[in-house]
């Protein structure tokens, strides 16, 4: 179904582009917050469970892999099927496992429980992005996307904060049965609001020499995917950077505690100071893309390389420093670059792979990148155990350097095709 049949009029208002990137903000909001608000009260479940280190990064890892299981089949019905009510229909069924998460009686439900909402949240960006992708033509998509993916930090933060918080006060269950509710509710707002878009933005193409036209199974639309030089280099540099992203979501706060000797809601509320600097970050990364892609086909990849390399030092300082100035500066130097590459993910794809592979791309951009995702969380815990949970984290920086390097050869890459198609 390409486009709601209701089509209410204010669908064809010239400000529902805009309208959509808000009400998508407020589920992305929701995706992140669910997910994030665990790793607030890691205190509290190895009291109440037994559980170390390890476990706790299984619990991370488990969320991951399901998800990145999941995203190649809901990418592709995001290409054949009602966008729309995907969004909605997973927000419905992360929200209800989220609000069960606080019934769980032992860590193997847990684990259940999460693996159970990574699968529930699976259909979310390859829905979001396609819809915002078809609301907003080249000349806005990064500013767009970059907007919305403000959602993510802010999520990341007031599931760190609310999770903190409440666990502090009402037990480490109460944040989930209030972000599922609440998640729940909007679920049917949304459903009310929300129009499918025609697909494929009137300000472009549907087919380009360099993007060559879809087939409609999912194993051809893969292949061309998984062909495209410049599409597979940026399915790497997502693999490292999810690596860097999930050991920082899953491990930052219990390291902040750790180094700043901090309880659960103070080691939140520094933590979100990475989450926070992101947002001007993803706002700066959109600006920029959406004028480097004017004066190259690589333009919207080397703003994505840039955030990536200037990143690292402050990563590495992170992890390396036990000053509080330091480590706030170096958090907010972190986040800002992470939102300048997070503002064009998906940007970045789109302009290198076919509008109908739309959302079988950000699928497996999801199973691939996430991978780093999965085994991070892993790493860093039994890494921890070694050589202390500072260390594991700093270390993490090598990798942002080398899938940086990989970003700017995706970058060259994209060009030489655009030219040589010219």
């Amino acid at each position: 179904m390409s486009r709601d049949r209701r089509s209410p009029r204010i669908a064809t208002r010239r400000t529902y582009p805009w309208i959509v990137v808000g009400l998508l903000w407020f589920c992305g909001f929701f995706n992140c917050a669910d997910r994030l608000a665990l790793s607030a009260v890691f205190p509290l479940l190895g009291e109440e469970f037994g559980i170390g280190n390890t476990e706790k990064g299984t619990l991370g890892s488990a969320f991951m892999l399901l998800y990145a299981i999941a995203s190649p089949l809901t990418g592709y019905l995001v290409d054949r099927y009602s966008r729309r009510w995907l969004v909605v229909a997973g927000l419905a069924v992360w929200s209800l496992v989220c609000a069960a998460t606080g019934m769980a009686r032992g860590f193997r439900q847990l684990v259940f429980l999460r693996a159970a909402e990574g699968l529930g949240e699976a259909s979310y960006f390859p829905a979001s992005m396609s819809i915002l992708a078809d609301y907003h033509g080249p000349s806005t998509r990064s500013r767009a996307m970059s907007v919305h993916q403000t959602s993510v930090y802010l999520g990341t933060a007031g599931g760190w904060l609310l999770g903190g918080y409440l666990g502090e006060v009402a037990g480490w269950r109460a944040p989930f049965w209030g972000l599922g509710l609440a998640g729940l509710a909007y679920a049917m707002i949304l459903g009310l609001v929300l129009v499918e878009p025609k697909r494929g933005s009137p300000s472009e193409p549907e087919t380009t020499p360099e993007r060559p036209r879809s087939s409609s199974s999912l194993a051809s639309k893969v292949a061309i995917i998984a062909s495209n030089p410049a599409a597979a280099l940026l399915l790497l540099v997502f693999v490292g950077a999810n690596f860097v992203a999930a050991a920082l979501l899953v491990w930052l706060p219990s390291m902040v505690g750790e180094a700043l000797g901090l309880g659960l809601s103070g080691s939140a509320f520094t933590s979100m100071l990475w989450a926070l600097a992101s947002v001007p970050g993803a706002a700066i990364g959109g600006w920029l893309a959406d004028r480097a892609a004017c004066r190259s086909a690589g333009g919207r990849i080397r703003t994505q390389a840039l955030g990536l390399l200037i990143a690292a030092p402050f990563v590495l300082l992170s992890g390396g420093t036990g000053s509080v100035a330091l480590l706030m500066i170096a958090l907010v130097g972190a986040g800002l670059c992470k939102g300048i590459y997070d503002a064009n993910i998906f940007a970045a794809l789109y302009d290198v792979v076919p509008v109908e592979d739309r959302g079988t791309a950000a699928g497996l951009m999801n199973t691939v990148g996430w991978t780093g995702g999965v085994v991070a969380p892993i790493a860093v815990g039994l890494a921890s155990d070694r050589f202390g949970l500072s260390v594991a984290i700093a270390s993490t920086a090598v990798v942002y350097l080398a899938v940086g390097s990989l970003a700017i050869a995706a970058a060259r890459t994209a060009d030489r095709k655009a030219t040589t198609a010219a």
